[in-house]
């Protein structure tokens, strides 16, 4: 006799009570993903310095045009709340200490991908898109190169390109930015 097993899928308000309860902690590598707790990937060194360059970077090319988001929780609806590598925000005073930014916050997003470069394309890539998010950049690592996906659409992001090794870019949001893939991926 086969039995059946049912997943209980949590709300974004559920998952951040477990965190002030104490049953999800500040070392717990975990996010939400469509009502489900997803254990992360440990953060390899190659992960992190290229997320380090990246917040350098913008940082110092944007100064107060925008709020380096590094590896913080962005609500998307009532039962996702991932944790990208990195997002370029509007600017607010509070510096969203009101909340946690939604995707009308976004202006790009940045995920650095080193062992889990599929489940950013078939998981996170697709969350993103169906929430609007008008820009995402994915640092294939293993690759040596930048994916960029634009023009969100429910099925999916309609515009993809992929930068290497001596190629510039821009951030749809802030076209004066020029970054070298190089200096992303070093």
């Amino acid at each position: 006799m086969a039995t059946q097993r049912t997943r209980r899928r949590f709300t974004v308000d559920e998952y951040e009570q477990m965190g002030r309860a104490g049953i999800l902690g500040e070392d717990d590598r975990v996010e939400l993903i469509a009502g489900e707790i997803v254990e992360m990937t440990p953060i390899g060194s190659r992960h992190a310095a290229c997320v380090a360059r990246l917040t350098h970077l913008l940082s110092h090319q944007l100064g107060s045009r925008a709020i380096v988001w590094v590896q913080n929780p962005l609500r998307l609806g009532a039962l996702s709340e991932p944790q990208p590598d990195l997002c370029l925000l509007k600017p607010r005073e509070d510096f969203y200490a009101a909340g946690h930014p939604g995707p009308q916050d976004v202006l790009l997003l940045v995920e650095v991908a080193e062992t889990s470069v599929a489940s950013d394309r078939e998981v996170k890539l697709p969350l993103y898109s169906r929430f609007g998010l008008p820009e995402v950049w994915l640092v294939n690592l293993p690759e040596a190169c930048l994916e960029v996906y634009r023009q969100p659409a429910p099925a999916g992001y309609q515009e993809t390109r992929r930068f290497g090794r001596g190629d510039c870019l821009a951030p749809l949001a802030f076209p004066d930015l020029a970054l070298v893939v190089d200096d992303v991926l070093a």
